[in-house]
């Protein structure tokens, strides 16, 4: 649950995974279609698909990308948009329209690899890694 603070940071600042640069070619579609556009910041919960054409928030997407990591192998993800950026060719600060769309039902093996992708180029912290780990002993000595 987010605390007070957490609550009046602005967006990207309340993140709770790091994202990263990237610039991936992803196919993504639903029922009615399937486009291609490309991915530019990725983490273990989401992507940044750039678009001119985003879907709307609460689209369910079916997303396909390959990761460069020697593989080979397509992941292949579900995802719903969660918020867009509109092309506003009037505005010239505009500069990123696309969609923010989180993974849904991620299972784990998915997972595993997402994040062992996003590691060859970003270090990320292990949560499970974390919680092993026991807080440094004090220095003080007792009298």
């Amino acid at each position: 649950m987010a605390d007070q603070d957490d609550r009046e940071k602005p967006g990207r600042d309340r993140r709770d995974w790091r994202r990263v640069l990237v610039d991936l070619e992803v196919d993504y579609g639903n029922a009615d279609n399937f486009l291609f556009a490309y991915i530019s910041d990725i983490s273990e919960t989401g992507i940044f698909i750039r678009t001119n054409t985003p879907e709307d928030p609460g689209t369910r997407l079916n997303l396909r990308f390959m990761p460069d990591d020697g593989n080979r192998q397509m992941l292949q993800l579900e995802g719903e948009v969660i918020w867009v950026n509109n092309l506003r060719p009037e505005n010239p600060d505009n500069i990123n329209p696309g969609m923010g769309v989180k993974f849904v039902s991620l299972d784990r093996e998915t997972r595993h690899r997402l994040v062992e992708y996003i590691k060859t180029f970003a270090f990320l912290d292990d949560p499970e890694e974390e919680s092993a780990i026991e807080p440094p002993q004090s220095d003080e000595r007792a009298n």
